[in-house]
């Protein structure tokens, strides 16, 4: 199921970098505010998530990496959301995924549902292995794996249709 789509790879002097960015992280306030809606939806959708994982495949690390960090900090200075006592492990783990994805986009130049299966995996183990380290506490640290199958599921299909079909171009 290989799919040939454009990928960049933009820099930090080019003004789109920080228009995509700006976009993304706009996605990554308005969908976690409609996930938490729903009783534990962020740690059910992941959502803080989706638009890093698109944002560095299609348009590369440098966005990608804009993207992880402003993301969950904006999030949690306007709505206090994630906490300031996750916000280290939120942005260990979008910080990965973004430099997972724009290494597995770059490395292989397409996008497939096996490559998009491979960075959630990748960020999530090696996330949380790291958030386990930070917590002190194996159980805290792989609850994404046990609560948030249903985003992972999301970002995997979600992110390989919306790169495909939505930023064709």
């Amino acid at each position: 199921m290989e799919s040939t789509v454009k990928l960049y790879s933009l820099s930090y002097k080019e003004a789109k970098t920080y228009i995509f960015a700006t976009l993304f992280v706009v996605g990554n306030i308005l969908l976690p505010q409609l996930c938490h809606i729903i009783p534990n939806g962020g740690h059910i959708f992941l959502p803080i998530y989706f638009f890093t994982l698109i944002s560095a495949y299609k348009y590369g690390w440098k966005v990608g990496l804009l993207t992880a960090v402003l993301s969950p900090l904006v999030n949690s200075v306007l709505f206090g959301m994630p906490m300031p006592a996750v916000l280290p492990s939120i942005i260990i783990k979008s910080t990965l995924l973004a430099l997972c994805a724009a290494f597995i986009a770059n490395r292989f130049k397409t996008i497939t549902l096996p490559l998009m299966t491979l960075v959630v995996l990748l960020y999530q183990t090696i996330g949380c292995l790291i958030e386990s380290l930070i917590e002190g506490s194996f159980a805290a640290g792989f609850s994404d794996f046990v609560i948030g199958i249903p985003g992972m599921l999301i970002q995997i299909i979600g992110g390989y249709l919306f790169v495909k079909f939505v930023l064709k171009k």
